[in-house]
Parts: C-alpha cells; structure tokens; sequence
C-alpha cells in the first residue's frame, strides 16, 4: 500500500505529459472524478494540478518533449537527489533531467533505467507529495513492465534499496515481483515488476515502462467512462485473486494506466 508518509524510495507524486492539456483534464476528470485546477494563465491550460475531494493527487502538463509519447511519471521519494543522479549513473542508467529545485517546494531529476524504462525522483521541501493516496480516485499502486526483471530488480535495488518478493502468477502466467521499500515492513508493499516480451511492450516499441495504478470504487463503472470518453482497454476487466477487480486502460493520447477496485479484506 501507498501512504502519505512518503517514506524514502516509495511513489510520492505522479505527473502526465499531455498533447492536449484540456482534453486530458476532461477525461480523467470523467473517469476518476478529478478537478483540474490550471497553474497558466488565459485560455492555454499548460500546466495544472488534479484534485480529488479537494486533496491534490497528480498533476499535469504539456508534452513538449519532440517525439515523446503521452504518458505518466511516477516520482519516488529521496533524501539526496544528488546522490541519487550519482547512483543511477554509476549503476547505468541515464539522467534525463539533472537535479533541479522547483522554487521550497523541492527538488527533482528524471531517469531512464538502462533498459530505457523511464522514472523521476523528488526530494521534498515544502511539498512532500500527493495530498491523497490509496483511496479510490488516487495512486494505489505503481508497476513496471519490462524485457528483463532480473535487470530491473538489480538496477532499482541498487537505487532505491528495494527489496522483492516473487509471486507466481495463476494459470502459468509468470512471475510477479513485489516491490517493497527500504527497512518497511511487506504490508508497506508499494508496487511490483512484470517481465513481457519486447514484442509485448508494443507501447514503447520495446522500452520498459511505468504506469500508475488508480483505486476505483467500481471498475466496471470505471472503464465505462474511459471507453465513453476517447480511451481504450487493453486488458480486463478482470478478476486478480487476493488483489481485486482490474483493467489496463489507455487515455484518449496513449497513455496507460489501471483501474483497481481492490478486493475487501
């Protein structure tokens, strides 16, 4: 589970790059029940925050990256971002975005990890985070696909200090690997790793990728209202035992994320 105490090395924010600023609001506002509050100015809605019930959870921005796709970042909590960047060098990864202050909220950087699977951290100042998490309409869960989960865990051990635990999927569906951060006990369990086929990995042409997951008090209900507003459905929904009912969802521009409505204790 994610909580807003934000731990170092657990998912603390998330931000989509959006084609159209003002079509991503509407949609996710129609299928998570979102209000976008715009950071711009006039008519141009660059830049926003999400909130649900009032409480920030996302935020949002233009794509301007040339020949990026649309798609979410998720940023895990540091002490030193500096000595992050050093870590993600040394182990082979790449910096995308050296570390940069954003004003006393705090400081940033983004990655990719040496497969190409791209990520960011956030070393609070005033601003720890999301105001909600692992509520429906809000960050639950983080997962990476990738070619190579071996690679991965070894990389984003080394990073973060995550520790993993394997779980066998049903029906010969492979191996999912648990992500728990540093000195947290598994109840803390924030995310996990999946390993696909490149071919399988169609999104990035091959690329590892992070995508978000959003609790959902009614799944089904759910990606109704993202097939009603411009989005597809890759897979589900369906039924996880001992997680819940879910689907892998794309947003009007591509970008994925799921929706879960977790099963009840």
């Amino acid at each position: 589970m994610i909580t807003s105490d934000f731990a170092p090395g657990s998912p603390c924010w998330l931000d989509l790059g959006a084609p159209d600023v003002r079509a991503a609001a509407s949609f996710y506002g129609a299928v998570l029940g979102w209000e976008y509050e715009s950071m711009g100015e006039g008519e141009e809605m660059e830049g926003g925050m999400f909130r649900k019930d009032g409480k920030i959870v996302a935020g949002l921005g233009k794509l301007t990256e040339k020949g990026a796709r649309s798609a979410w970042m998720i940023y895990y909590g540091v002490t030193d971002a500096d000595a992050t960047t050093r870590t993600v060098e040394r182990l082979g990864g790449t910096v995308r975005v050296a570390p940069m202050d954003l004003d006393e909220w705090g400081r940033m950087a983004q990655y990719s990890d040496p497969l190409g699977g791209q990520f960011a951290v956030w070393q609070p100042g005033t601003n720890k985070g999301a105001e909600l998490v692992d509520e429906p309409g809000s960050l639950s869960w983080t997962e990476l696909f990738t070619s190579d989960a071996a690679a991965a865990k070894e990389f984003y051990g080394g990073v973060f200090g995550w520790r993993f635990s394997d779980m066998e999927l049903p029906g010969g569906g492979g191996t999912y690997h648990l992500i728990t951060p540093a000195d947290l006990p598994e109840e803390r369990m924030q995310g996990g790793v999946m390993e696909l086929r490149k071919e399988d990995l169609a999104l990035t042409s091959g690329r590892p990728y992070w995508h978000p997951v959003f609790a959902v008090t009614d799944c089904d209900a759910a990606v109704a209202k993202v097939t009603e507003n411009g989005g597809s459905v890759q897979m589900g929904p369906e039924d996880a035992e001992g997680v819940g009912r879910l689907a892998v969802c794309l947003d009007p521009s591509n970008a994925d994320f799921v929706v879960l409505t977790p099963s009840r204790s």
